[in-house]
C-alpha cells in the first residue's frame, strides 16, 4: 500500500499518546539530529514491542492459520484473554498513528495494517458468533427487561470496568438468562467500540444489522403483521378482518413492550460510541417492519366494509395508537425513522375520520329503522337494546372520543333536549362536545321509540311501553359512563318521565276499574239487589281489565313492582272495605257465587302475578290465573327476567 493512503487511513493528529516533535529544519544541524535519536530510538523500541505483542496474540486467533482458532470462539473460551486482545488492538491502533508519521517504517506500518486486517476479521467473526449463539438470549423480551435505553447509552471507562460491571457484579440477583444477555451485551459492545475505533464500523454494522433485522422480521410475521393492500382489505369478510384486528392489537401490545422497545435498547447499548450508527442500524432494522405494523391500522379505517361492531374495532385500534404515543416518539426518535412516526400519525387521522363516520351512520341506522310491528307486551324494543348497547360501549372510549369529537360540529341547538339544555350546567359553563353529542344521540332514540308507540292501538300499552324501554335507558345510563357524560339531571328528569307513563298506563288501564270501586260507599245503605249488580260490576271490569292487561310485560323488576303497587293500592283496600261490609247483605242467596266470585286476597293474588307476559290472550280469567300459577309459567318468567 502506497505510503501517503496509509497515512490518510490511520493517521490522526489528535492522539497525544504518541505526538512526537515537529522536524527539524536543516539549519539546527547535527545538534539537534543527536538530540532526538534517543527518544527515537525509546519509540521505536516501544512500537517494535508492540508490534510484537500484537503479533502473537492476532496471530494466535487467526482462524486461517490456526485450526484451533477456526473452531473456537476467542470471547466464550477465555474472556480475560479476550480483553487482552481488544487492548492489543487498541495499542496496535495508536502504534499506527505514529507509525504513519515517520518516513522509515514502512515495513512496519506494512506489517502493523496487515495485523490490524487479521484481527478486524477475527472481531467480525466473533461479533457474529456472540450474535449468532446468543441469539435466545439477545431476543428483544430478554434484552427489554434487562435494563431501560438511558443505562444502556452509559458509557464505561473501559473493557475491564465492563466486564466486572455487567457479568460479575451482576450476582445472583438475575436470572441466568439476565446473566448470559448481560454477557453477550457486553462483548458485542466492546467489539463494536473497538472495530469502529480501528475504522472498520461497516463491517461491524452490516454482520449486526443482517442478523438483528432478521429477528425483526421473524418476530414481527409471528405477531400476524403482513403486508397488505386495501385491496386485499377490502376483499376479506368481516370474520377474517376481525381477526386480524385481534392480531394487530395483541401485536402492539407486545411489539411496544418488547420487540422495537428491546431492539432499541440493545442497539444503543452496542454502538453506544457512534450517535450517527445507533440510529442507521435502528433505523434499517426496524423501519420496515414499524411501518407494517402502522401502516395497517389506517387500511382498516379506509376499508369500505361497514358493520355495527366496525366502530368498536376502530376504536381499540385508535386507542392502542393513543395509549402508546409516547412509546412510539420515544423509541422511533430518530430522524431517519420518521416515517414510522408519521405512518402511526396518519393511521390516528384515518381511524379518528373513520369514526366520527360510523357515528352518523349509527345516528342514520337509528332514524331510519321502519320497523312498525308492535313490540308483544309492550316490552322493550329491539331497536331500544341496540341503541343502548351501542351507546353504553362508546361510553366507555370517552376519553378518546372526546378528541375526536371535539371539532365535530354540533347538532342544531334546537334538536337538543329541552332538558338538557336547560340544565344549569348547560346555563353557566357550556357542555363538552362529548356529552352534547352523546345527549343528542340519546334523543335522536328517544324520539324514535316515541314514534313506535303509536303503533298501538291501546293507548294504555303506548304508555306501558314508554315506561318500558325509558326504563331500560335510564338503567343503562346509571350503570355506565354515560352517567358522567348525561349528567345527574338528565338522570332525574328522566326517571320522572318513567313515573309519569306509569302513571298515564295506569290511569287509563284500570281507571275503570277504579272508578267502578268509587262508586261504592260502604258507609252508605243499599240494597241487595244494588250489592248484587255492584258486585257484578266489579267483576266486570277486573277480568276485563286483567284479560287486556294479563299479557303485559314490564322486565325491569323495580318498575314493575312499583307498578303493582300501584295499582293493588288502588284496588284491594277499597275492594276490602266494600266486601266485607256488603257481603253479609247477599249472604245466604242462592246465587251469591255469581255475584262474589273474588275474595279481596284472591283480586290481591291475580293482581300480583301480571307483568310477567305469560298469559295468552282471549284465556278465560279463571285459565288464565291458572296458567299463571303452574311451574312452567314460573320457569318462563324467571327467564323472561334473566334476560
Amino acid at each position: 500500500m502506497p505510503r501517503k493512503g496509509m497515512r490518510s487511513l490511520c493517521f490522526n493528529p489528535k492522539t497525544p499518546s504518541f505526538s512526537v516533535s515537529p522536524r527539524s529544519s536543516p539549519s539546527r544541524g547535527s545538534e539537534l539530529s543527536s538530540s532526538t535519536t534517543p527518544r527515537r530510538s525509546f519509540s521505536e523500541s516501544v512500537m517494535e514491542q508492540t508490534l510484537e505483542t500484537a503479533a502473537a496474540m492476532i496471530m494466535k486467533w487467526n482462524p486461517d492459520t490456526s485450526n484451533y482458532a477456526s473452531v473456537t470462539s476467542l470471547f466464550y473460551e477465555n474472556k480475560r484473554e479476550a480483553l487482552q486482545f481488544l487492548k492489543c488492538v487498541a495499542d496496535l491502533q495508536k502504534s499506527m498513528h505514529l507509525l504513519a508519521t515517520e518516513d522509515s517504517t514502512e515495513n512496519r506500518l506494512i506489517r502493523a495494517q496487515t495485523l490490524m486486517q487479521i484481527a478486524m476479521k477475527r472481531l467480525q467473526k466473533e461479533f457474529y458468533q456472540i450474535l449468532s449463539m446468543n441469539r435466545a438470549y439477545l431476543d428483544p423480551e430478554s434484552v427489554s427487561t434487562r435494563s431501560s435505553r438511558a443505562s444502556a447509552r452509559s458509557s464505561t471507562s473501559d473493557y475491564e470496568d465492563d466486564e466486572d460491571n455487567d457479568v460479575h457484579a451482576a450476582g445472583d440477583s438475575i436470572s441466568e438468562v439476565e446473566q448470559v444477555s448481560s454477557a453477550a451485551m457486553s462483548d458485542l459492545r466492546s467489539i463494536a467500540e473497538c472495530m469502529i475505533s480501528s475504522g472498520y464500523a461497516k463491517e461491524c454494522v452490516n454482520v449486526y444489522k443482517i442478523i438483528r433485522k432478521s429477528i425483526i422480521d421473524e418476530g414481527i410475521y409471528r405477531l400476524g403483521i403482513e403486508k397488505m393492500t386495501s385491496s386485499h382489505v377490502n376483499k376479506m369478510d368481516w370474520e377474517t378482518l376481525d381477526l386480524k384486528i385481534s392480531n394487530w392489537l395483541e401485536a402492539v401490545k407486545i411489539s411496544m413492550r418488547t420487540l422495537f422497545n428491546g431492539e432499541r435498547i440493545l442497539c444503543d447499548h452496542v454502538f453506544a460510541a457512534s450517535d450517527s450508527i445507533r440510529e442507521s442500524c435502528f433505523s434499517e432494522i426496524s423501519k420496515e417492519a414499524a411501518l407494517l405494523l402502522f401502516g395497517f391500522p389506517e387500511l382498516v379505517a379506509k376499508s369500505k366494509k361497514s358493520r355495527p361492531d366496525k366502530i368498536f374495532r376502530v376504536l381499540d385500534m385508535y386507542t392502542a395508537i393513543s395509549e402508546n404515543w409516547m412509546e412510539i416518539e420515544s423509541i422511533f426518535s430518530f430522524e431517519s425513522i420518521s416515517a414510522v412516526r408519521s405512518q402511526a400519525l396518519s393511521s390516528l387521522v384515518k381511524l379518528s375520520e373513520s369514526i366520527l363516520i360510523l357515528l352518523s351512520e349509527f345516528e342514520s341506522t337509528i332514524q331510519k329503522d321502519s320497523s312498525k310491528t308492535a313490540v308483544p307486551g309492550a316490552d322493550i324494543h329491539p331497536l331500544t337494546i341496540y341503541g343502548m348497547h351501542h351507546l353504553t360501549l362508546l361510553g366507555d372510549y370517552s376519553n378518546f372520543l372526546s378528541d375526536i369529537i371535539s371539532d365535530w360540529p354540533p347538532p342544531p341547538k334546537t334538536s337538543l333536549p329541552k332538558s338538557f339544555l336547560d340544565s344549569p350546567e348547560s346555563v353557566d359553563t357550556p357542555a363538552p362536545p362529548m356529552s352534547v353529542r352523546f345527549a343528542w344521540l340519546t334523543l335522536v332514540l328517544l324520539c324514535k321509540l316515541d314514534g313506535k308507540a303509536k303503533s298501538y292501538k291501546d293507548v294504555s300499552l303506548s304508555y306501558l311501553f314508554l315506561a318500558n324501554n325509558l326504563q331500560y335507558v335510564v338503567n343503562k345510563v346509571q350503570t355506565s359512563n354515560l352517567r358522567y357524560l348525561l349528567g345527574e339531571d338528565w338522570l332525574a328528569k328522566h326517571e320522572t318521565k318513567v313515573k309519569q307513563f306509569a302513571a298515564n298506563y295506569e290511569r287509563l288501564a284500570w281507571g275503570h276499574l277504579f272508578d267502578s270501586l268509587a262508586e261504592n260507599n260502604p258507609k252508605v245503605p243499599i240494597s241487595p239487589e244494588a250489592v248484587r249488580e255492584s258486585f257484578k260490576k266489579f267483576n266486570l271490569r277486573f277480568e276485563e281489565a286483567y284479560r287486556k292487561q294479563s299479557s303485559c310485560i314490564v322486565s325491569d323488576p323495580k318498575l314493575r313492582d312499583e307498578i303493582k303497587m300501584s295499582i293493588s293500592q288502588k284496588v284491594v283496600p277499597v275492594y276490602r272495605e266494600f266486601y266485607e261490609q256488603q257481603r253479609s247483605v247477599i249472604e245466604g242467596n242462592r246465587n251469591v257465587r255469581l255475584c262474589v266470585r273474588y275474595t279481596p286476597d284472591e283480586v290481591g293474588n291475580y293482581l300480583s302475578d301480571l307483568f310477567f307476559g305469560v298469559v295468552e290472550s282471549g284465556s278465560s280469567l279463571s285459565s288464565s290465573i291458572s296458567s299463571t300459577t303452574t311451574s312452567s309459567s314460573s320457569h318462563q318468567r324467571r327467564s323472561r327476567l334473566s334476560n
